[in-house]
């Protein structure tokens, strides 16, 4: 396992980060006993950085990471957490969280601990208005907490006037060969890095975008370089590339991505791409760039909807659709979200309320997308073909 050294603190973090948003379930919820021993597996293999959140697996992601880190593993790495702004509108909001998130964690500190998803300045404006910065430094003086960050997701001009707006201990930011100009951008990244803030990576792969069901173009350009390497790999190792970037952080949810992730995570350097590879990276992006309609990487911020949309959902069968040049795509859509499904989740369900776009760290008019998607998906025969499908399926 590749290491890198934050150089605010001296910890030396293993390149590869656990993502706790995505790990392995079964009936609805994390499936605890496979979960466990992939966190130990890790651990046991260099990684020590694990990044969770109040609001991950419907609030279970923090206590099920607590379990996994007992039996003398929380002390070989470095948890990171965050507090969801959207839910304190006072100081005493953000104390009960932080003291929730201890017992969950079952732990009395938090080595770093993030203002989760920052979208503009004002957002981080009105958590200081509150005092939940002189509260966190309070935490940071005693020791509860050891590093101060944040999460942005949002564009880059308000990422540069957070990023200078306090003396951050670290930052995080979603960052992939087809994000280099969205959110804090480039740029960005290395604005914080000559600030000496030490930089964590989120969405390597774009939920997944960037690994499954590429449109074979894609693949027959990164083959053409190395025919033997995965896509993921290629993902990885674009991030690594950057020497900015202190962590990665992959979301793995088998056992065969943290094998695969840890072996490159081994041999990955940075500056070690050639420039024949970041020639392969431009084709793909060109390419990728004009099959994929709406930007959502599946992060689920946007769910649930009150309506009962199952919104990434729609726009991953929608993007598929032109990404495969997939006709049948119009078939899983009714399948998936419609006619096998529990309850009906189409884009047609919308209310149009808005609640989903206000938690959309990609800032998508998912009200105005879920329309589109409707009318493309759907069509006239669409409801009666759902009625005869759950009829024919016997599905209640």
């Amino acid at each position: 396992m590749m290491t890198r050294v934050n150089n605010k603190n001296g910890d030396e973090l293993s390149i590869l980060g656990f993502g706790c948003m995505r790990f392995p379930t079964k009936g609805g919820g994390i499936d605890e006993p496979r979960a466990t021993a992939m966190v130990r597996d890790a651990i046991e293999k260099g990684v020590n950085y694990f990044d969770t959140a109040y609001i991950y697996h419907g609030g279970k992601s923090e206590s099920f990471l607590g379990s996994a880190l007992s039996g003398g593993y929380r002390e070989r790495v470095k948890i990171a957490t965050k507090l969801p702004p959207f839910m304190v509108n006072k100081l005493d909001n953000a104390k009960k969280i932080f003291a929730t998130q201890l017992s969950r964690l079952k732990t009395d500190y938090i080595d770093y601990y993030l203002l989760h998803m920052l979208t503009d300045k004002p957002s981080y404006d009105r958590l200081a208005s509150l005092g939940v910065m002189e509260w966190l430094e309070g935490l940071k003086a005693e020791g509860t907490i050891k590093n101060i960050g944040f999460s942005f997701h949002g564009g880059k001009a308000d990422f540069e006037k957070i990023v200078k707006a306090y003396s951050w201990d670290f930052c995080q930011i979603q960052y992939n060969y087809m994000d280099e100009n969205n959110q804090a951008t480039k740029s960005g990244l290395k604005l914080a890095a000559s600030l000496g803030i030490p930089v964590i990576v989120m969405e390597p792969l774009r939920g997944g975008k960037l690994v499954n069901n590429l449109p074979s173009e894609v693949t027959k350009t990164f083959n053409s370089y190395d025919p033997n390497r995965s896509p993921a790999e290629w993902a990885l190792k674009w991030v690594w590339n950057h020497p900015e970037v202190t962590v990665l952080l992959s979301g793995m949810s088998t056992e065969e991505q943290i094998a695969d992730n840890l072996r490159i995570a081994s041999e990955t350097k940075a500056d070690s791409l050639s420039k024949e590879e970041l020639e392969i990276f431009e084709k793909v992006k060109t390419v990728m760039r004009e099959k994929t309609k709406i930007p959502c990487t599946a992060c689920g911020y946007c769910m649930p909807c009150p309506a009962g949309v199952d919104i990434p959902g729609c726009f991953s069968v929608y993007n598929d659709k032109y990404l495969l040049n997939d006709k049948s795509m119009r078939w899983k859509y009714l399948q998936t979200l419609g006619a096998l499904s529990k309850q009906p989740a189409n884009a047609s369900q919308c209310k149009d309320c808005g609640k989903c776009e206000t938690h959309c760290p990609q800032n998508i008019a998912i009200r105005s997308q879920l329309k589109v998607v409707s009318k493309e998906m759907e069509g006239i025969l669409y409801k009666p073909m759902v009625g005869i499908a759950r009829k024919l399926f016997k599905v209640k």
